[in-house]
């Protein structure tokens, strides 16, 4: 049976976070919660005698993105008309950029299982959204508000491989977009939308399969579903002798397949043409080396630097690094460690915690874990983001601080977490409040082990005639009498001391 590899090229619509829109003064407003056509004129509603004027900031936003993805950003790049009807389109043709656009011949590193993967950057260009349909029995309404919200289309070369190639890819430009401040990354909003240009071709061959076009896609959740199963429909047909048809395809989510909407589609049955309202755009070597400079530090830079400077695993350092607020709450929480800062925080929660315990205790990959683990775990449930969380980073570093000190034990630091979400405040309040405080000192732990084995002389015996499982539950009988805050090494050392001496008083 001949075996077939996929070959996946993708185009990545993506709005920009600008106040107006591309060639006007209209506000850009939530396109999901705002009056339907609230936010239009008669530019971009395309009425007769108006003229389009470039706005700036998108212009700039557009550059960041280019630089990132290591792009050549072209001095002089020209808008053009795409013409196509649709109600959507109410000039009947879109501005965009076709023969020269902004910034081309860049890559973009990835994550993937064998490694980092280069994918290629075909080009990077401007041009205006559409405004969005709303489909109901028999007619279909028309809102214009995202009519002519700039929009950035970003279009790989078909350098991916596999759906799960395809996936990171896209996390990882989602990621990248809102590290730079030009997308929010808010997927249910329509934000980003994904085109998905697939093909099959015989394995170790180079020569490229006819490819079909997935249009419109969402979601991560539709990327994959429907590049899986259009990767799977060519397959069948090309195993049968059969040919695929380029065509354009879409989604249909409830019965989880592609539809054919076109047929061959071509850049001459658009008829684009250099738009005669505006002059090209012309971008000053000036400007492109301040807005280079201006670059933050990028998500994969992060996340090597996460690595060497904390010593965090590569899976931690990814989690922390995907969501740029995720990464500055981690790092403000590790700028809380130092010894000044926990003597101040820890040592009034238990006057026998020695603050030097804590500060090298608290390793960052254990203070990561509490964060991906614990805390995402309460922001899931809650459905809140990092920033709207009630626990500051310094009383996390606090509380984990805590734990590992002995000070508390690791359900008690649960709980603490938990009332921190709920109310916010210190956690060394929390613990002298509910009396959490681990008992770890011999004096505290002592006699309740007498206790306990006062109180069990039956199993006493028992463990004096040769069953010494019976430590375990011992074990748990003194933690249950210490209401579960009793340092299980601590009582663990006291328990053998106590036996031992049971069994040479019975010698």
């Amino acid at each position: 049976m001949t075996e077939f590899e996929p070959v996946i090229g993708l185009e990545v619509h993506a709005e920009l976070q600008t106040r107006s829109k591309m060639f006007c003064g209209c506000a850009v407003v939530d396109s999901t919660s705002a009056e339907p056509n609230s936010s239009a004129c008669e530019i971009c509603t395309g009425m007769p005698g108006t003229l389009p004027v470039i706005n700036r900031r998108a212009v700039e936003y557009a550059l960041r993105v280019a630089l990132a993805l290591n792009c050549s950003v072209a001095e002089s790049s020209l808008f053009a008309r795409k013409n196509y009807f649709y109600p959507d389109l109410p000039k009947g043709f879109q501005i965009s950029q076709y023969e020269l656009p902004l910034a081309s011949d860049g890559w973009f590193d990835i994550e993937a299982d064998q490694g980092e993967q280069r994918v290629r950057i075909r080009r990077v260009h401007l041009e205006e959204d559409t405004g969005k349909l709303f489909h109901r029995e028999g007619y279909s309404l028309v809102d214009y508000n995202r009519s002519g919200v700039p929009l950035l289309e970003i279009v790989s070369e078909p350098d991916l491989r596999s759906v799960e190639q395809t996936r990171r890819y896209t996390l990882a430009l989602r990621s990248l977009l809102r590290y730079l401040g030009v997308n929010s990354g808010d997927m249910q909003k329509g934000v980003i939308r994904f085109e998905a240009n697939v093909s099959l071709r015989r394995t170790g061959s180079t020569e490229l399969g006819t490819r079909t076009e997935i249009k419109n896609l969402n979601s991560f959740r539709a990327l994959s579903r429907a590049v899986a199963y259009e990767t799977e429909r060519q397959r069948v047909v090309l195993s049968r002798g059969g040919q695929v048809r380029q065509a354009t395809v879409g989604w249909d989510e409830n019965r989880e397949i592609t539809l054919a909407q076109r047929s061959k589609e071509e850049a001459h049955d658009y008829r684009y043409f250099p738009e005669p309202d505006l002059p090209p755009l012309q971008i000053e070597r000036a400007w492109i080396d301040r807005v280079r400079s201006e670059l933050p530090e990028l998500p994969a830079a992060k996340r090597r630097r996460f690595i060497a400077e904390y010593g965090l695993s590569e899976y931690s350092a990814g989690v922390l690094t995907e969501e740029p607020e995720v990464a500055e709450y981690f790092e403000n929480a590790m700028s809380t460690l130092s010894p000044g800062a926990l003597s101040a925080a820890v040592g009034p929660a238990d006057p026998k915690t020695l603050i030097e315990r804590t500060s090298q205790a608290v390793s960052p990959q254990r203070l990561a874990n509490w964060l991906t683990v614990d805390l995402f775990g309460l922001l899931n449930q809650a459905g809140l983001a990092i920033e709207k969380s009630r626990v500051r980073p310094d009383s996390l570093a606090q509380l984990v601080g805590l734990v590992e000190a002995g000070t508390i034990n690791a359900a008690s630091g649960k709980l603490v977490l938990e009332q921190l979400f709920r109310e916010g405040g210190s956690p060394q309040a929390i613990v002298r409040a509910k009396g959490l405080a681990q008992l770890g000192d011999q004096s505290q732990i002592r006699p309740l082990v007498d206790r306990v084995l006062a109180e069990h002389p039956d199993q006493v015996s028992a463990y004096l005639a040769g069953k010494h499982t019976l430590t375990e539950w011992f074990l748990g009988q003194i933690m249950r009498a210490a209401g579960g805050r009793a340092d299980p090494a601590v009582v663990r050392t006291e328990l053998e001391a106590a036996l031992q001496e049971k069994s040479r008083s019975t010698q």
